[in-house]
């Protein structure tokens, strides 16, 4: 999926968190930072919800910070420039709360998508995360203002009224009923827009579906990914609905895996929903294009709440070329090919 165009300033959000990054494992054992980002991994992935934070000190925060941090980042951006390209010409979101939003992956995401400081609160329950967070943005004129508060994510949470809404890679670790206390939490709060983004697992799609269904009987509608607000097409248990976002590998990554390549490629799940009329996807490509000799393979999600395969050949001419262009999680047709 494309992410937004970074912003034209002389060091853009994703430089200065990658540069914020760099030297965030300078005193830290390698086999202690390893063996956090394998607990953290384990966790992140897994079935098991908790009621207590998964970043627990200093040495967890370092670790997920430095191993997950780069690839929310990511992942939340991708999101939100699809939320853009389906927003009126010119909307940005004038206020933020990021929920769970740990050392604020998806604050930084926010400020590569839209220009210009606004008003954000990050909350979470893990008090070390909030203060490597606040470490972390000191290093961002855009992020000095943000609030970083500790609070229980679950059924009490309390959301100030805002503009946007993110809770990004956080119902994984609620139970059911605390899920849906936050996903009516944001639904309430959010004046203009909710995200949510889960991992491109299909536990994580489930959770995603969950919300996106809760948003949709709160009046919200769909911005993206989906090109419609009804029911997602997907046959329940046959299939999930995930995208992929290119993330460069910190040392760490490195260490952790093995490996030689210089980036791997996040999966996630996410849904936008919207309180305006949007202008989603005619269609959305939800597969990775299959590229073969004269011809550009491409299963849609379309607006007719329908999966279809569509084969572009050289025959198609301008249409041909922009398939052979398109990514995984973009819209399709894209405007200059119509």
């Amino acid at each position: 999926m494309n992410a937004p165009t970074p912003q034209a300033t002389a060091t853009s959000p994703a430089e200065t968190l990658r540069a914020a990054l760099a030297g965030l494992l300078d005193g830290l054992p390698p086999r202690q930072a390893a063996q956090a980002v394998e607990r953290l991994i384990a966790n992140y992935r897994g079935r098991t919800p908790t009621d207590a934070p998964i970043l627990r000190d200093r040495a967890d925060v370092v670790a997920y910070a430095a191993y997950r941090m780069p690839a929310t980042f990511e992942a939340v951006r991708a999101a939100l420039g699809a939320l853009a390209d389906a927003a009126p010409e010119g909307w940005a979101p004038k206020s933020h709360v990021d929920v769970g939003g740990g050392t604020g992956a998806a604050t930084w995401a926010v400020a590569a998508a839209w220009a210009g400081e606004r008003p954000v609160t990050v909350l979470d329950w893990a008090e070390p995360a909030l203060a490597l967070g606040r470490e972390l943005a000191g290093g961002a004129p855009q992020l000095r203002g943000v609030q970083w508060r500790r609070s229980r994510i679950g059924a009490a949470l309390a959301i100030e009224s805002t503009d946007l809404v993110t809770v990004s890679y956080v119902l994984g670790e609620l139970t059911e009923a605390d899920r849906r206390s936050v996903v009516d939490a944001a639904a309430d709060a959010a004046e203009q827009a909710v995200v949510v983004i889960e991992p491109g697992t299909p536990d994580g799609y489930l959770r995603v579906i969950e919300a996106r269904d809760r948003l949709i009987a709160a009046g919200y509608r769909i911005a993206a990914p989906c090109p419609h607000s009804a029911a997602c097409p997907i046959e329940p248990g046959t299939d999930w609905c995930h995208f992929s976002a290119r993330v460069s590998r910190s040392s760490l990554h490195r260490k952790v895996k093995g490996g030689s390549l210089a980036y791997e490629d996040e999966k996630f799940s996410y849904v936008a929903a919207v309180r305006f009329d949007p202008a989603p996807a005619p269609s959305r490509v939800v597969r990775r294009p299959q590229i073969r000799k004269g011809q550009v393979l491409l299963d849609l999600c379309e607006a007719e709440e329908a999966l279809r395969r569509e084969t572009v050949t050289k025959r198609h001419g301008p249409l041909y070329r922009a398939a052979r262009d398109t990514d995984w999680g973009d819209a399709w047709p894209p405007q200059s090919a119509e």
